[in-house]
């Protein structure tokens, strides 16, 4: 039995205020993590090791590298882009000597690689979507024993446009979440 998301028990992670300012969800413990897989590990550490949390929630932007892929998303598959150990006989985005590669919490959505650099290329580890922070909050979780959604508001194309386009659009997001979070989330639980 899951057990359900409720303020007491729940810490939303973003990496920006702008991205999702906490007015919006007043009742909510909403953290800001600043931004990168550091910052958000060591936030996130922190705030559990304070709070008596069992659930952790991530939302934040996201750049699509599938055109299909567009609006908020949830996260299921979550891959560390930045960890490339191959010339030592690991696959790309392993950790070495952990023989998991790659995160999910049984939850349906798409493919997240998380990395230390505003992506404007393709990057060579192939996913649905990057951003900076969703793997490093995701280990955390899995570390402590916590359950972790994410959702991500596409905010560009993760091309030479980039740049601009999250700057156009990373505060739209944010109603979207808040309105699927009352919704759909805390409205149930219910596995997508």
């Amino acid at each position: 039995m899951l057990t359900p998301i409720r303020p007491e028990n729940t810490v939303i992670f973003v990496a920006l205020e702008s991205e999702l300012p906490a007015a919006l969800l007043p009742e909510w413990r909403v953290i800001y993590t600043g931004v990168g897989k550091v910052n958000a590990a060591v936030e996130a550490t922190h705030f559990s090791n304070l709070y008596q949390i069992d659930k952790m929630i991530n939302y934040g932007t996201a750049g699509s590298l599938n055109p299909a892929i567009s609006g908020l998303v949830e996260v299921g598959q979550f891959y560390e882009r930045d960890m490339d150990v191959r010339p030592l006989g690991f696959a790309i985005g392993q950790t070495p000597f952990e023989s998991e590669i790659g995160l999910n919490f049984g939850y349906d959505g798409a493919v997240c690689s998380t990395g230390d650099n505003f992506v404007t290329d393709p990057p060579e580890l192939h996913s649905d979507i990057v951003d900076m922070e969703a793997y490093a909050l995701a280990k955390v979780a899995k570390r402590l024993g916590c359950d972790f959604r994410c959702f991500k508001y596409i905010s560009d194309s993760a091309d030479r446009e980039a740049a601009a386009d999250w700057q156009e659009n990373q505060r739209q997001g944010a109603k979207h979440f808040v309105d699927y979070f009352l919704r759909v989330v805390i409205g149930g639980d219910t596995r997508t």
